[in-house]
Formats: C-alpha cells, structure tokens, sequence
C-alpha cells in the first residue's frame, strides 16, 4: 500500500510498550507523528528514540502524539530503551509499538522490498486530527532523521490550516510568510493587517498572523 497525502491513515490495534493502542482512538483530536525504524538495538535508531524522547514537550505543546515502531516485540523494545537511556541519557518517554508480523508495516508501506523484505524503513507519517496523512518522509537505513525539521512541518501545517498563507523556503516560526495568490489585494489588506510587501502578483509576504 502507497499512502497519499490526504489519505486518510490506517487504523489499527497494537501492542506498545505502553499497553494496547487503538490507533486512531490513542490519537483522539491531537496530531500524531508515527515514525518506524528497522529493528531494535540498531545505532542510529538509538540516537533517534532519544532525541524524539528529548523533544516530548516541544511536541505536546504542538498538541501531538509521537508514537513509535519497529518489527520486534515489546519485550526487545523494553531491553532496547535500558540502552536508549544510558547512551542517551534520556529514558524513552513515549509507546513503541511491536509488529513482528507486519501488519502495521504492511498497512502503511514501510517495508521496501529492494532494501529490505523484512526490517521496516526509515518513514515518517505525520497525521492531522482529522486522522488524514499530512507529510510523508522516508529516509535510508544509514541517515537519522532531524526532528527539527518534523518540528518545523508541524508549525508549518498548523498555522497554513488557520490562515490562508504558506510557509517559504527554510521558513522558521515567527518567519514571514506568503499570501494566497487566491486572495485579492483589497481582500489581503483586511486579512493581513500588518501589511503586505508585494514582489511579484503572485508573490507577496506578510509578517506571521499569529504573531
């Protein structure tokens, strides 16, 4: 199965290091992030459940669930987080699901044949409250992810769900941002009351709204 933007993720039930999850219901009305990793006790995997446990609060106050993955069982994932804690020094803080027999793989696409028939890649998956796939991120077995950006994405699409604008190039919070093309001039100047620099018809930039 290739998963679309848009399309609505796959429920499922599963058990986590933190008891059974039904996925859509442990979701509820937050964002979620479900990010998968190749197997347990595998260095770059370990560096990533550590940063991801780091960020929990940068996450909730995006109002959003992490969740994580992997094809071993539960009992694997406990040994592996004594790991994450002491080479990390931060103790894994959110449910790791197991899926030995792939079904959570399978429903989302996370096994690549041509790198693995078996072991899960690299995905990231991150979910809107109305349980639609907002982002899709895949990433070789040998380069950990940056958070920062699955941060910065998460700004990005709460804010461009609010207001009619888009984020630019390496946009950060507080950034400026872009005015829909959608939007008439007279209609931007009510909408936008900071103003607007117009660069081209179709390009104009605003101070951030909420801001």
């Amino acid at each position: 199965m290739t998963l679309q933007l848009g399309d609505t993720a796959p429920d499922f039930t599963a058990e986590t290091t933190d008891g059974e999850v039904r996925f859509h219901q442990w979701l509820g009305d937050q964002w979620g992030v479900l990010f998968s990793h190749p197997k347990d006790f595998t260095p770059v995997c370990t560096t990533e459940l550590g940063e991801t446990a780091r960020l929990k609060e940068h996450f909730a106050r995006r109002n959003t669930k992490v969740i994580g993955l992997s094809v071993d069982p539960v009992e694997s994932h406990r040994r592996w987080e004594a790991d994450i804690e002491e080479t990390q020094g931060q103790a894994v803080n959110f449910p790791v699901i197991a899926d030995p027999d792939h079904t959570v793989a399978n429903l989302y696409g996370m096994i690549h044949p041509n790198a693995s028939d078996t072991t899960t890649v690299r995905s990231v998956y991150v979910i809107d409250p109305s349980k639609k796939v907002r982002l899709t991120i895949t990433y070789p077995a040998s380069t950990g992810r940056n958070f920062n950006e699955i941060l910065r994405v998460l700004d990005s699409l709460q804010l461009t769900d609010t207001y009619s604008v888009s984020t630019p190039v390496n946009w950060t919070d507080g950034d400026d941002v872009i005015i829909s093309p959608a939007i008439p001039d007279d209609e931007a100047r009510e909408r936008f009351p900071k103003g607007f620099t117009t660069l081209k018809p179709y390009l104009r930039v605003t101070p951030q709204p909420n801001r």
